[in-house]
């Protein structure tokens, strides 16, 4: 198949997993061409089959906005003819699926039938602006295939856009033999207190994070045991947390890592894994953090249920519970035993339900369905 792929190009789930998808199914015999602003941060563009193609929008005095939404349904537009693509396949509803709509009406000669996976907050954020609602449901409408990367999103899209249509269910993924538990790097290891118990986040710190919240759990943990918070990633809210840090004096034992390199060894330094969102599709820093055998203290919202098993491989806790969410996490600090068992059990589920040998081959099939139909 000639596959087009159209992503956020920056951190995030649902670049990242557009990025693994295509180098998977390149692997697997079929031309995949990515269409976007900037290289996708894990696309590796020297891998037989990969093709990337860059977005120019033009800067005009006109505009106060670049129009990148319209520079991008050209772009798909000629890709699709110039490459004869079987499939195009957009990663978030807007702009991508909406670009992808354009492009098949700018060029009728373009017979790529058009995927839209849904990853999260296309839905549950951008899909409840009225600015945007109406324009959405036109895309979900007139795409060929819908996906969903958890049931709780499935039925979450079903119900705000009242579709009669199917939206196929194809959970996010990860390798498990790049996302092992690995040696920590010295950048990283050598700035944590030896026999430290590690408390790790990664995001892009929005405020649907709600990152601030973390700082309040370690300050709790901290009260009760000597330990080490580490925040990776950066985003509109890492600056008030800093700020929070050193305000109830934490700073000396926090640790700010840009992030980048290899993440499987970043967080093979925890010891645990706090994701604490208010709405979260799916969790997929929760996944590889289980996948690095690292026990996950999460939020029970959105999709997160479907991959955290509370009790078992982590704890699930009531949004904005922090006490709770500390007693939690003191718990698995305390009991190596317990923490260990937890850290097995999550290796286990990754293995069994999110293998990307299993969920690549999963899409491959839902292509070729959609070809055919």
């Amino acid at each position: 198949m000639n596959i087009g792929v159209s992503c956020y190009p920056t951190y995030g789930g649902s670049g990242m997993v557009a990025t693994e998808l295509g180098q998977f199914l390149a692997r697997r015999g079929h031309e995949v061409h990515f269409i976007s602003y900037d290289i996708p941060r894990r696309l590796d563009t020297s891998q037989k089959g990969i093709y990337f193609h860059k977005v120019d929008v033009t800067e005009y005095p006109l505009f106060q906005y670049p129009p990148y939404s319209l520079a991008l349904s050209v772009k798909i537009a000629e890709i699709a003819e110039t490459y004869r693509l079987d499939i195009m396949h957009a990663h978030y509803a807007v702009p991508h699926a909406v670009s992808s709509c354009m492009a098949k009406q700018i060029n009728k000669k373009n017979t790529s039938r058009t995927i839209t996976t849904l990853h999260g907050t296309d839905i549950t954020l951008v899909g409840s602006n009225k600015a945007y609602y109406s324009l959405i449901k036109y895309c979900l409408e007139n795409t060929q295939g819908a996906t969903a990367v958890s049931h709780f999103l499935k039925e979450e899209t079903i119900t705000r856009f009242s579709l009669s249509r199917e939206v196929r269910c194809i959970y996010n993924f990860i390798d498990p033999q790049r996302f092992m538990k690995k040696e920590v790097p010295s950048s990283l290891s050598k700035l944590i207190p030896p026999g430290r118990k590690v408390l790790m986040h990664i995001s892009n710190f929005r405020p649907v994070k709600r990152v601030m919240d973390q700082v309040e759990i370690f300050n709790l943990v901290q009260k009760e045991m000597p330990a080490t918070m580490v925040f990776i990633g950066d985003g509109p809210d890492r600056g008030p947390v800093e700020e929070q840090c050193r305000r109830l004096d934490l700073d000396k034992d926090v640790i700010f890592h840009q992030g980048g390199g290899d993440v499987a060894a970043l967080l093979s330094g925890a010891d645990v894994f706090l994701l604490t969102s208010e709405t979260e599709s799916f969790g997929l820093a929760a996944l590889e953090a289980m996948s690095c055998e690292v026990p996950v203290v999460s939020t029970r919202v959105g999709g997160v249920p479907e991959l955290v098993d509370d009790g078992v491989n982590g704890f699930l806790c009531p949004p904005g519970d922090i006490e709770f969410m500390a007693d939690r996490t003191l718990a698995l600090l305390k009991d190596d035993g317990m923490r260990q068992d937890f850290a097995l059990q999550g290796r286990e589920k990754v293995l069994k339900e999110f293998d990307i040998e299993k969920k690549g081959v999963e899409y491959e099939r839902f292509y070729q369905e959609i070809l055919d139909a």
